[in-house]
């Protein structure tokens, strides 16, 4: 009740501020624009529709501040265009002549002005009617003394109604009809508040919130580049400074086998040993690699089957927990895997735990995994631990993760990442 009551009061007063913004920003673009176009044939209405077009960057600022409050979430403020830095002072001024979010605020104000005077009106017509209705019988008996039951409005109607010609049987009307209407007020004074601030989110906002979009769109290219690339990079090390040393050695060993098998066959077995010791310890780095690679597991089988590969050839025990539907976009199943993957990693190697947990769950428009472990905590993002590399895979992603690590433990670790 109090949260309709606070809404009610949002709504009237957008309601009626609405309508002296737009009066003014309807004169200005009207008067502004046909000065503007009559006058450009002789120069003088360029100056003239730039100038109108500032001056309604202010209208459609004040129009646009009212509007979180009535839809309930923050809107983006506009990115008007500007000139390239060292023009010249006209330059500067005529470039709103080419921003298209300086039109659709002209554009706003020509169309915002019926919807505002209804809000306004109503709103005011609405407010009256409840207050009048349902304070009648407090001064209804004034009216009665002076008019009479002949011509007094509540009187007729309860005598039509057949409720007789008494007093408190108009006033009982009167008061029912308040009633009524005062419960639909909050209805009414909403619906007129929201056509016109979804108008003007519509054209006050629109172009903006595409510009966030492709700023976004572009923070997620240069998340996968960079997450990319720092997979490359890592491959690349640890090939150099694991297997491919490891085979040189090998390549060495076996050269001394060929060197010991006829004048010394036991130390040439004991050589040949330690070969294949080293043969075991280079495919083991090489499947540990290969978990920065999606496999084909993944590819071939699915999220579900993979991440089960992955649990199973974990270090560390793991309870694993799945909800996933179906196959998903391949950029979504390498996201969830990789980090699923690179948060197991980081258990083994440094969380000293005895018990991991993994659970996707399937939200309809997003897949939220959960990767926790019982280990020392201390888990953080800093360049050069094994965690620092999931920002920018899930950015890529267009997702989000939090991780919940303090000394002792235990570590949460959570990402959403969209699969709609």
């Amino acid at each position: 009740m109090r949260r309709t009551l606070r809404q009610l009061a949002i709504d009237t007063a957008y309601n009626l501020s609405s309508f002296p913004i737009a009066l003014p920003a309807f004169i200005i673009s009207v008067v502004g624009f046909a000065l503007g176009i009559g006058t450009a044939i002789i120069w003088i209405g360029v100056p003239i529709m730039a100038t109108t077009l500032l001056t309604m960057r202010g209208m459609a600022a004040a129009g646009r501040a009212q509007i979180p409050f009535v839809i309930r979430r923050e809107v983006t403020r506009p990115r008007y265009k500007r000139a390239k830095p060292g023009s010249s002072a006209l330059r500067r001024f005529l470039t709103v002549l080419t921003d298209g979010q300086s039109w659709l605020n002209l554009l706003w104000a020509v169309t915002i002005l019926p919807v505002a005077i209804a809000g306004f009106a109503v709103s005011i017509a609405w407010w009256a009617a409840s207050l009048a209705t349902l304070t009648w019988p407090l001064y209804g008996w004034i009216i009665w003394q002076a008019t009479g039951a002949e011509d007094n409005g509540p009187a007729i109607a309860a005598r039509w109604l057949g409720l007789g010609d008494s007093y408190f049987a108009a006033a009982g009307l009167t008061l029912l009809a308040g009633v009524i209407v005062a419960a639909a007020l909050p209805w009414v004074v909403r619906s007129l508040a929201l056509a016109q601030a979804w108008i003007g989110k519509g054209m006050l906002t629109s172009l903006s919130t595409l510009h966030e979009r492709i700023d976004e769109l572009a923070e997620s290219r240069d998340a996968a580049t960079s997450a990319e690339a720092d997979a490359l990079r890592r491959i690349e090390r640890d090939i150099h400074d694991g297997p491919q040393q490891r085979l040189v050695s090998l390549g060495m060993e076996l050269a001394r086998v060929r060197r010991q098998m006829a004048a010394n066959p036991e130390a040439a077995q004991q050589t040949l040993d330690e070969a294949i010791a080293q043969t075991r310890d280079t495919i083991d780095e090489l499947r540990a690699l290969s978990r920065g690679i999606a496999p084909p597991i993944l590819t071939d089988r699915g999220l579900e089957a993979a991440l089960a590969a992955l649990a199973a050839r974990s270090m560390v025990p793991v309870d694993l927990d799945t909800s996933v539907r179906g196959r998903y976009r391949s950029t979504v199943e390498n996201t969830v895997y990789f980090v699923v993957a690179e948060a197991l990693t980081n258990i083994s190697k440094h969380s000293q735990a005895t018990q991991a947990s993994v659970s996707v769950d399937d939200w309809g428009d997003r897949l939220v995994v959960s990767v926790g472990d019982n280990g020392v905590g201390g888990a953080h993002v800093s360049k050069g631990h094994g965690l620092s590399g999931l920002t920018d895979r899930i950015k890529a992603a267009e997702g989000e993760w939090t991780i919940d690590s303090p000394e002792g433990g235990p570590t949460v670790i959570v990402a959403e990442v969209p699969c709609a």
